[in-house]
């Protein structure tokens, strides 16, 4: 088992003639998902050239809309590479073909672009499940990425993890990698996001297969805090987190855009002691973290 994403998602790729569109699009198929064309309105009608997992040439059609490529395909999952600029309005037209899942790689999309399709998402029923943005986007190992992530870290296990930070997300996966991970997801850090660490911790508490949580965290907002309040009252698998920033100044954006700090709200002390409050162990390193976690399953 596996959340939000397995072996029969139908990918298609918003972006795939661009540089970075046309690279994850090759890694993702090497990891075998299921991507079955692209969208790009400038270069409708043409065709991409890439090799699937069994090393087969393949060719992927372009379409000019996010419908016309749904109705074509039959995808229900869309990856976004589109530059900052032209973002809103591609999360915008994936909303309106009604897509299921959403991931939004991109970085440095404006907030106020965030905050009006996050609302707008909400608008139209909240039926796309957005990922992101500036996230790695998900994982479930040996079945399918939808992402940046690498996909020979790990194999499948009992883990599942979600994350605001990408890069702690790859060392969380190596970290565990003996045990394995039935979905990562990394929900990204910026101050308006789709998908929180609540909607993957209720997924993760819901699937058979997951026997353990990993959350990692960063200093700013109150995610964290509210996660720690929604893990109190619903999960009752084992959780264990880590969060980012401990040696962060009071009042300094740090890293992420949404990592401000303000007195004790936001801190990582602050959040420590939340999630401590709600029975999840927090470790000091993400290598403690993942002994953690290791010493629960094993037990």
């Amino acid at each position: 088992m596996s959340i939000f994403l397995n072996k029969d998602s139908k990918v298609i790729v918003q972006g795939i003639t661009g540089g970075e569109g046309s690279k994850h699009t090759a890694l993702m198929l090497k990891a075998g998902t299921q991507v079955l064309g692209g969208v790009n309105a400038r270069k409708a009608g043409t065709t991409v050239q890439h090799t699937d997992a069994s090393g087969n040439p393949v060719e992927l059609p372009v379409f000019g809309t996010v419908a016309e490529a749904m109705e074509k395909t039959g995808a229900t999952v869309s990856i976004v590479f589109v530059p900052p600029a032209f973002s809103k309005d591609a999360v915008i037209e994936a909303i309106d073909a009604g897509i299921e899942l959403l991931v939004v790689i991109t970085e440095g999309i404006p907030v106020q672009d965030s905050a009006e399709f996050w609302d707008y998402a909400g608008k139209k029923g909240n039926k796309t499940r957005i990922i992101g943005p500036n996230c790695p986007g998900v994982i479930t190992p040996e079945e399918s990425l939808v992402g940046i992530t690498p996909a020979n870290i790990t194999g499948k296990g009992p883990v599942g993890l979600v994350s605001k930070s990408g890069t702690l997300t790859y060392q969380m996966m190596y970290e565990l990698r003996d045990l394995g991970f039935s979905t990562a997801i990394g929900i990204g850090g910026d101050p308006v996001i789709g998908s929180t660490h609540i909607d993957a911790l209720k997924a993760f508490e819901a699937d058979p297969d997951t026997k353990a949580m990993v959350m990692i965290g960063e200093i700013g907002g109150d995610a964290e805090e509210r996660a720690a309040d929604f893990i109190k009252a619903n999960v009752t698998k084992p959780v264990v987190g880590y969060v980012a920033g401990f040696t962060a100044p009071e009042g300094k954006t740090m890293g992420h855009a949404g990592a401000i700090v303000s007195g004790s709200s936001g801190t990582a002390q602050a959040k420590k002691e939340a999630l401590e409050a709600a029975g999840v162990k927090v470790g000091k390193t993400p290598s403690e973290t993942a002994s953690l976690l290791r010493d629960i399953l094993t037990k």
